[in-house]
């Protein structure tokens, strides 16, 4: 080896050795504020979260209407425990390249320098040396496995479907979500209409009030009627007040889900009015179709899978320790005293082929085998336990589907004649042909009649979500928000 080469070689290891320059801040666009540390970059989670709720609020301040959809691809941008699941798959990402890297040889740099002072029995021994004495040294090694029983073929196998786990974890995390902000909307929805009954009741009985003043006036009524009807418009306003309370209360629970920082919707934002149902709607779906779907879509029935084949390749690692494992070896080494002026007759090298087979370590290998063999084993049967519980929720969401729609049919048909029961009565009242009390009747039946109604109506909505969520096919239909901004 020539001199060039050797201060190539030494420069190359010292520049490895040498610590490095932490680079400035550097702002990376739609991105928050970017901290470089050692020349790494890490996502300021605070510039994030504002940058976050700054575009959420940007949003809110266009809609007026929330519509169900809307409602969905905010809680998918901005709902953090969704958040937090993507950072779970970026991790099982990470894990992959951990695993992959054990394929590249390992390379490592040395370099040190010390000031050797000797005591006096040392000197008498060496002659005549230099006291302090300067010792430098540097060194390139490298590393390289060539076979170690296809444990790292396993590892990447493993984290590969690490990976897959954790992507199929966000996936149904995303489904129950989605199902949340479904329950959470009808909710939201039942309550206003719950509104508008009670504003039509104390509107109706505030008629019947100011009527039966005017007759009492005239000499034709009586004040028992009067009162009578104030009373309904207090209790139509207590009902009022309770669907109010209700109101918020979704919404409060509606915004949490939707990633809010405030869990409190802008005043301006108001829900889709619910309509009425769809000939879709009232045809039920096929049972053991939609099985069928499930267990080949449903996110945690394949995480589970992909569960029992990374529980697959932990058997074949730990079988792995049965086998030897060879490993190659360089090195070039450099030592020298009183400076650093390194030449040929400083620097040597060796190359080495390492050959290591276990015979004998208490039974440590096959003790691996056999609990990777039963972490199979019960993955198998959380599967198993997994397909089973899948099909008995589809099966019971589709027997509720049926249950509402039935229920609706009956209330639609009810509410018809109720309201033409109650116009008759008050015909009848204003006649002198009906007693008070069949009126009071004929209006709590109708108040009632619709009440349960639009909860017909909702448990249907809510009917067909759960039916979706149950299946996975509540995943097909939602677009990013992003997407839907562009």
């Amino acid at each position: 080896m020539t001199t060039t080469i050797q201060y190539i070689l030494l420069i190359f290891l010292l520049s490895l050795a040498a610590p490095a320059t932490p680079a400035a801040e550097t702002p990376r666009e739609g991105a928050g504020k970017i901290i470089r540390l050692n020349e790494i970059e890490v996502l300021d989670p605070e510039a994030a979260q504002t940058d976050a709720e700054e575009s959420l609020s940007g949003i809110l301040n266009e809609i007026k209407i929330l519509d169900l959809k809307t409602a969905r691809q905010i809680a998918l941008s901005a709902n953090p425990s969704l958040a937090a699941a993507r950072d779970r798959v970026v991790q099982a990402s990470e894990r992959v390249m951990q695993a992959r890297s054990a394929y590249f040889p390992k390379i490592d740099a040395g370099a040190s320098g010390a000031r050797i002072w000797r005591s006096d029995t040392q000197l008498a021994a060496l002659g005549d040396p230099d006291d302090p004495e300067d010792t430098f040294t540097a060194d390139l090694k490298a590393t390289w496995t060539l076979f170690d029983g296809f444990a790292r073929k396993f590892r990447n196998l493993s984290a590969r479907y690490g990976e897959q786990e954790s992507r199929e974890a966000d996936t149904d995390a995303r489904r129950l979500l989605l199902a949340a902000v479904a329950a959470g909307y009808y909710n939201g929805q039942l309550a206003r209409e719950d509104i508008a009954i009670a504003k039509a009741d104390e509107t109706f009985n505030m008629r019947q009030a100011h009527e039966a003043k005017a007759r009492e006036a005239a000499g034709t009524g009586s004040l028992s009627d009067v009162l009578n009807f104030k009373v309904q418009v207090n209790s139509a306003r207590t009902r009022l007040l309770l669907a109010q309370q209700e109101y918020e209360a979704a919404m409060i629970g509606l915004a949490g889900l939707l990633g809010i920082p405030d869990s409190r919707f802008p005043g301006h934002i108001t829900l889709a009015e619910l309509s009425d149902e769809t000939p879709e709607e009232m045809t039920l779906p096929d049972t053991e179709n939609l099985i069928r779907y499930a267990r080949t879509h449903r996110p945690d029935v394949r995480q589970d899978e992909y569960a029992l084949r990374r529980a697959a390749s932990d058997v074949g690692e730990a079988r792995s320790g049965f086998y030897p494992t060879v490993r190659l070896a360089g090195s070039v080494d450099g030592e020298r005293t009183d400076n650093m002026g390194f030449d040929g007759d400083d620097i040597g090298g060796a190359l080495t082929m390492t050959f290591d087979f276990n015979l004998f370590e208490g039974g440590y290998t096959r003790a691996r085998v056999r609990e990777a063999l039963a972490r199979k084993s019960e993955t198998q049967n959380t599967l198993k336990d997994t397909r089973i519980a899948v099909t008995a929720q589809v099966r019971d969401a589709a027997e509720v589907l049926k249950l509402a729609r039935d229920q609706l049919v009956l209330q639609r048909a009810s509410v018809k004649l109720v309201r033409q029961n109650r116009d008759l009565v008050e015909k009848e009242y204003q006649a002198g042909q009906a007693s008070l009390v069949r009126l009071n009747e004929a209006q709590r039946d109708l108040t009632q009649t619709r009440s349960r109604l639009v909860l017909a109506l909702v448990s249907l909505r809510r009917a067909w979500e759960n039916l979706r969520a149950a299946t996975g096919e509540i995943l097909t239909d939602v677009e990013n928000i992003s997407e839907r901004k562009s």
